[in-house]
């Protein structure tokens, strides 16, 4: 196992990689993460100047981990995000046009050999969703592209998708509730290549707290396993369910992480051998960054596997992995530590599932 910096600038604030994806052709892996700039807001908030732009990032390695170069998309007008309507990141780019989104009108080929797609939201609550794509592993993105609310108060959509066919997509979202507030998960699907998109399942029911940020895997042609970010008072967990109909209807399962500290949410994988990885990081001391790995997907885990517990203070995690051919899983997250100072920075934890 071995430890490694993706992105680090002093003065500077790297985060969420959940939020934005992680992609793989074989030993070439990107990963998307936001820029802004560092300020103490205290030991409950994230450290971003929300006064200050907020960038969406790319990091790519050809190595498959071990090295990584920073693409800035913004530079060619792409990617550039919409400020939250919530205040929790950074502001806009000041004199960069936020394009305005349209709709497909091509059909996306989903299974494209090069294919990537990204999907972001403008508030955590009841906001409006957009994705883009890219046919050359992200070096150039088509969009954005503005998705439906689903006939729900607005959408938080973070990048989660399951590719079925060339033109039949799974979305795996999270909604505002009945009331307006954060959230509740769901799934949507298209079949015409994303020229529409149709609201499929709630997973889950609505919950008191929250249910957000939604990981999914195939498990066969009629199973499908999501893992979700749960909170309801003081309780903060990670949560499962199982489709056995292509989504139609979910059942909870046993709950693979029964304490995330002050919550986090999963990156579920889907191994070469059959297995399904959680991967995860926990808001507790020790601040740590963690795996699960279970058998018979989903329905028993095994133990904590601890990737790094070195933490500096809880506002780390918002994994991402993905397997190399070799075996090796290469997990990516935002996390803080005494070596290198305040700032939050993007590394990447290379391991294998059997030496663990």
């Amino acid at each position: 196992m071995s430890h490694h910096m993706v992105y680090y600038e002093q003065g500077r604030f790297g985060g969420w990689p959940a939020n934005h994806g992680m992609w793989s052709w074989g030993d070439e892996i990107l990963v998307g993460f936001s820029r802004g700039f560092y300020k103490d807001l205290g030991p409950n908030i994230h450290h971003i100047d929300r006064e200050k732009p907020e960038e969406h990032l790319l990091a790519r390695s050809l190595d498959g981990g071990e090295t990584w170069s920073i693409e800035e998309p913004s530079r060619k007008g792409q990617l550039i995000p919409k400020g939250a309507g919530d205040g929790l990141h950074g502001r806009e780019l000041p004199g960069v046009l936020v394009p305005e989104a349209g709709e497909v009108q091509e059909p996306i080929d989903f299974t494209h050999p090069d294919f990537a797609m990204t999907l972001r939201m403008t508030s955590v609550h009841a906001g409006e969703s957009r994705m883009h794509y890219s046919y050359d592993r992200g070096k150039n993105w088509r969009g954005p592209f503005l998705l439906p609310s689903f006939d729900t108060r607005g959408t938080a959509a973070r990048t989660n998708y399951i590719v079925d066919g060339p033109s039949d997509c799974l979305l795996f979202l999270t909604a505002a509730k009945s009331n307006g507030k954060e959230g509740r998960p769901f799934c949507a699907f298209t079949e015409d290549g994303g020229r529409s998109w149709e609201f499929l399942s709630w997973i889950g029911e609505e919950p008191e707290g929250f249910s957000i940020m939604p990981s999914a895997v195939r498990l066969s042609d009629r199973a499908l396993l999501a893992a979700v970010r749960r909170r309801e008072k003081e309780r903060r967990w990670i949560g499962a369910f199982l489709s056995e109909d292509n989504g139609k209807t979910w059942r909870p399962l046993e709950d693979p992480v029964e304490d995330a500290g002050e919550g986090n949410p999963p990156c579920l994988l889907s191994l070469q051998d059959g297995r399904v990885c959680l991967t995860y990081g926990v808001r507790a001391e020790p601040f740590r960054i963690c795996a699960k790995i279970s058998r018979d997907g989903g329905q028993t885990w095994g133990p904590e596997l601890v990737l790094r517990d070195d933490g500096g203070c809880r506002d780390i995690g918002y994994v991402r992995s993905a397997q190399r051919r070799d075996g090796t899983i290469v997990t990516a997250y935002y996390f803080q530590d005494e070596a290198t100072g305040p700032e939050r920075y993007i590394a990447a934890t290379l391991w294998h599932p059997d030496s663990r």
